[in-house]
């Protein structure tokens, strides 16, 4: 259902300025990367006198936004996710936003999500020939194994780099997975890197108060966790981690920011451990800011925001060599990396913190200065650029690759993506 229809939305009156509608089955409150970083690119474009038609899906009966300057939000409608149904996936609406983008024509259609909305974003534009970009922010097919249907990798594999391959362009917040995707035969990337508010996220916001709840002293060794509790996070190495350094440093204590499905289970087999629950916004910052080491060992990101937040908020982190802690970790010099996958390796470098407070320092120091290369005007920037490219490029909208995700299975051109 659309939810406004501004004026506001009427073709450019500037040669740089852009009318870009911004898909994205995910978007604050909801708290994950994905919203976060549309969010963000959002607020950027509209600074740089962008103007935005936000097609989400409406998140409850309490969620009636309102138009701002530059920014027209049109909610269409979706359902709970399984496990998370906190979220909500936005439904088919191809006939409404073929209506909404012949009478309000935006000069590029930006689709964040590969969900039911964003393909059928994907074919109305296409139809429209309105130029399309994409942004690859999760890597779906690496979760079936963690969920019991690793069976289903394959075709969702093949959806998702069918529905990426429509487009003139996909988005990928670093050179590793570009170089990943692009083995797989995705094709026309470009990286956009993923940013962080150095405002918020800060080594002053650290809370004695805070700690002194936790049971900490201010010589005691606090270890954080931030993200979902759930199975693809690899949480088991966190505990595994933990326990090592806990061998060094008797008195050391784990705090788990987040929630998810595993929550209730980690309550129950780690009693001595602190369990914050969702934080967001300044209490959040605090949270980061008044722990002192942060282990990350997901194996399953695309980036992993919550790498850059830990690091602008002086912490020693210690993750694999991938993704966020590729681009922005140099070993010991602003945190501590281990092999992919290399959990023992993991342990090791986090045990070894426990005992070197000096080297936590020294980590944290200079992890808090690269972050401050990272803030979200270089990113949304960049951005900008690639859109106004994009939007401004000549020739055929990318046409439609031969698509077979299983024996006996065909993904026609306007019907609804795999379940």
């Amino acid at each position: 259902m659309e939810k406004s229809a501004a004026a506001l939305l009427s073709p450019p009156v500037a040669g740089r300025s852009l009318c870009v509608a911004v898909v994205t089955e995910t978007y604050p409150p909801e708290i994950n990367g994905v919203a976060l970083t549309v969010r963000h690119l959002v607020d950027g474009l509209r600074q740089r006198n962008h103007r935005i038609q936000l097609i989400r899906p409406c998140q409850g009966p309490d969620d009636t936004p309102q138009d701002e300057p530059g920014l027209a939000h049109f909610l269409q409608r979706g359902f709970p996710i399984p496990r998370y149904p906190h979220l909500r996936m936005g439904l088919p609406a191809g006939a409404e936003l073929k209506r909404i983008w012949r009478t309000r024509r935006p000069n590029i259609v930006h689709i964040a999500t590969e969900g039911p909305l964003g393909w059928s974003a994907l074919n109305a534009a296409i139809q429209l020939g309105i130029p399309v970009s994409t942004a690859f922010h999760t890597n779906f097919h690496s979760y079936t194994k963690h969920y019991g249907i690793g069976w289903l990798r394959q075709p969702i594999s093949a959806y998702l780099r069918h529905f990426h391959n429509r487009a003139r362009m996909t988005l990928v917040p670093d050179e590793g997975l570009r170089r990943d995707l692009e083995s797989q035969g995705y094709r026309n990337l470009a990286v956009v890197g993923r940013g962080v508010d150095i405002a918020l996220f800060d080594p002053a916001r650290r809370k004695a108060e805070l700690r002194r709840r936790w049971g900490a002293s201010r010589n005691d060794l606090v270890a954080l966790y931030v993200g979902r509790l759930a199975a693809e996070k690899n949480l088991d190495a966190v505990v595994d981690a933990f326990d090592a350094m806990r061998a060094r440093h008797p008195r050391a204590k784990l705090v788990w920011v987040g929630d998810g499905p595993q929550r209730t289970q980690l309550l129950a087999r780690y009693p001595d451990h602190i369990f914050a629950g969702m934080r967001t916004g300044i209490d959040l910052a605090e949270h980061y800011a008044s722990a002192d080491v942060f282990l990350f060992p997901s194996l399953t990101e695309t980036f992993g925001n919550v790498t850059l937040e830990a690091m602008a908020s002086g912490l020693a982190v210690v993750a694999y060599n991938y993704a966020a802690a590729a681009e922005n970790i140099r070993h010991g010099e602003n945190g501590l990396v281990a092999e992919f996958d290399d959990l023992a390796r993991f342990c090791e470098q986090a045990a070894g913190l426990a005992a070197r407070s000096e080297m936590i320092v020294h980590l944290g120091r200079n992890a808090r200065l690269s972050a401050q290369n990272r803030a979200w005007s270089h990113i949304c920037e960049r951005f900008e650029a690639l859109l106004l490219d994009i939007a401004g490029a000549r020739g055929r909208q990318a046409g439609p690759e031969p698509f077979m995700p299983a024996a006996n299975a065909r993904l026609e051109s306007g019907s609804a993506p795999p379940p």
